[in-house]
């Protein structure tokens, strides 16, 4: 199993600082990076310097959105899983994401623990594609 890079873009501080925690201590993640901002996180997602595994975004950011953020890395010629972790994990939005490129969405306020599972998958050589609900 490898250490993941991950990439966390949140707006919230107390989120982001416990989303850290949890994903560092359950999962075999090293959070490399994070953004409050849909154009923080694009410019450190475009930059030749930088890289990740897993980009983790929320969609309502402190400017920007989560949109912007996918729709700019799935432009990039990076190797990236996207995840989206949102309060609104709809069903359009969900839709949305996909189809901007997320891998994967889960909602923050019930499916923790299936991010946590698909980290360890990603960790253990799975793509990070294939059946959204497993």
């Amino acid at each position: 199993m490898t250490q993941l890079k991950a990439f966390i873009v949140e707006d919230s501080p107390v989120i982001r600082e416990n989303l850290i925690a949890a994903l560092e201590e359950l999962a075999p993640i090293e959070v490399v990076g994070t953004a409050e901002d849909e154009t923080t996180a694009v410019n450190w997602l475009s930059r030749p310097d930088t890289s990740c595994d897993l980009v983790i975004v929320d969609i309502f950011l402190k400017s920007g959105s989560g949109l912007g953020v996918l729709r700019a890395a799935s432009d990039l010629d990076k190797p990236l899983n996207l995840v989206v972790l949102s309060n609104y994990a709809t069903p359009d939005m969900r839709r949305k994401c996909l189809d901007l490129g997320a891998n994967r969405v889960f909602d923050k306020s019930n499916e923790i623990d299936a991010l946590i599972l698909y980290c360890g998958r990603l960790a253990e050589g799975e793509t990070g594609f294939g059946d959204p609900e497993a």
